[in-house]
């Protein structure tokens, strides 16, 4: 007989290891800005105005979680600065964020319209879908179903 998820160990839960690295609000727009080419620690926080502290810590957070890679850089007579950029692991997130921008224009968006458009190399608007294996398109969520996986523990 198979295990019912409370029956689980839910801190085992990939969501849930994710959403420790990244389920805070400044995490995920560090993300958003280093992705959107926003690298240095000072611009970092003027553009989303977080203290300076407490983006010293999402960082180097991130830092070791290996979605961000620290870039020193130095320009002439100053001291050596950093700046961030994505690694491979951080540019997975790309999906992750596409599909936050795609929820909140459907759910939280006004009448102006989106703020921000991701568009692919070709000019077309790009947005996030679920495919299966198989490559189906999954069109409605109830089409799914989250099975316990081979890493899943008893409670």
């Amino acid at each position: 007989m198979t295990a019912t998820f409370a029956e689980l160990d839910s801190g085992t839960c990939s969501i849930a290891r994710a959403t420790g690295l990244l389920g805070d609000r400044w995490s995920i727009l560090v993300v958003r800005d280093v992705l959107n080419g926003v690298r240095r620690f000072d611009a970092l926080a003027d553009h989303l105005g977080v203290s300076r502290d407490v983006l010293r810590r999402r960082l180097a957070a991130l830092v070791d979680a290996g979605v961000l890679e620290r870039v020193e850089y130095r320009e002439e007579g100053q001291r050596p600065r950093a700046e961030y950029r994505l690694t491979d692991a951080g540019l997975e997130l790309v999906p992750v964020l596409v599909a936050f921008l795609d929820w909140g224009d459907r759910h939280l968006g006004d009448d102006a319209g989106a703020p921000a458009v991701v568009r692919h190399d070709c000019g077309a608007p790009a947005r996030a879908r679920l495919v299966c294996a198989d490559g189906h398109v999954v069109e409605d969520a109830r089409e799914t179903r989250l099975e316990p996986g081979p890493g899943a523990r008893p409670r």
